[in-house]
């Protein structure tokens, strides 16, 4: 069956509109998102490759050697990424690509995996923790002129290429705005926050963004705990549970990280699935079902398939000191009536 437009958009992250305009040369769309969609357009064989057939194919000494670092776990968001690294890099046959993946709250573990790579590759995509022996680690890569890429959770003083990912202090600041229109304007309320681990600079930032919209304007909610899961299940499940016991009159809670599906199971057993305002991060299999069950209100999504693309074409950039315009990820809020296909 041949690809459609629908097709093409949600490949290149763009909506079926902005592929309309391109590929009908219509105005209005930027130079690099109309380089995006042609490219996606020839790979799905919607329109055929340019000039002369596919590109060419570069030989062994050509090949650009990557080495993608992602925290191990249950986290669905990361595994949608480590498939998504993987199924573009199979489509790229300029790249070698490898994915390790660590135990995502380790630092030194993470800071040694890093260090090993000297000498074996030459671009790096790392998930890190912002912590000292990582800082180091990725100094010490790019002094060995190894190019890094920080995605979706940036570490800022260190000689990265680029950060992938969205602004995750506007996604919390996104959150509480939502927040405060699902508990309706002066309603009193408690509010818990959970998070996968503030040593991530991601999850951090999200819930500043999240206090600071809060304090300006709801102060008529209050955040009355903080719980870090460690992109758990059954930890979230476990903590949410002892919150729901601690504070029976709590009216919302925010999740930064992972482990909706365990809060969900707790809200669930408790019969407060549909009394609760429940706030979550990526489109998943887990967080479509509780959309579409109504246990979970909203979504904030960042596209791993987008991520993915810009890591691969950022790295391969910089090895070969090319420019490259850089095409971030859009904050996207999803809920049960717009639900994307992943």
């Amino acid at each position: 069956m041949r690809s459609t437009l629908t097709d093409i958009a949600r490949e290149a992250g763009v909506s079926a509109a902005t592929v309309d305009r391109v590929l009908n040369n219509r105005p209005g769309v930027r130079a690099r998102t109309r380089e995006i969609v042609i490219e996606m357009a020839q790979r799905l064989g919607y329109i055929a490759e340019s000039p002369n057939g596919a590109p060419p194919r570069h030989s062994q000494g050509d090949v650009i050697r990557l080495d993608f670092a992602l925290p191990a776990g249950t986290n669905s968001f990361i595994k949608m990424l480590h498939r998504q690294i993987e199924a573009q890099a199979q489509l790229r046959p300029d790249l070698d690509v490898h994915i390790a993946t660590i135990e995502g709250f380790n630092p030194d573990g993470l800071a040694r995996l890093l260090q090993d790579l000297r000498g074996q590759t030459q671009g790096v995509g790392v998930i890190a923790l912002d912590h000292p022996t990582v800082r180091e680690a990725i100094r010490s890569l790019s002094a060995n002129d190894i190019k890094v890429v920080t995605i979706a959770s940036d570490i800022l003083h260190v000689p990265r290429v680029a950060y992938i990912g969205i602004d995750n202090r506007a996604a919390g600041r996104l959150a509480g705005y939502l927040l405060s229109r699902f508990m309706g304007p002066g309603r009193p309320g408690k509010v818990a926050l959970f998070a996968g681990s503030l040593s991530y600079r991601g999850h951090e930032e999200r819930e500043m963004g999240f206090r600071h919209i809060l304090t300006e304007e709801s102060p008529n909610l209050q955040i009355v705990e903080m719980r870090e899961m460690l992109d758990d299940r059954e930890k979230a499940y476990s903590e949410a549970s002892a919150l729901l016991e601690r504070h029976p009159d709590l009216a919302a809670i925010y999740n930064v990280g992972a482990g909706n599906t365990g809060i969900a199971r707790a809200l669930k057993e408790r019969g407060r699935a549909r009394s609760m305002v429940f706030l979550g991060h990526e489109v998943t299999d887990g967080t479509k079902d509780l959309l579409l069950d109504g246990t979970l209100d909203a979504v904030i999504d960042q596209n791993p398939r987008v991520e993915a693309r810009e890591a691969l074409n950022t790295l391969t950039h910089a090895v070969r000191g090319l420019p490259y315009e850089l095409h971030q990820p859009r904050l996207q809020v999803i809920f049960k009536e717009n639900i994307p296909e992943i």
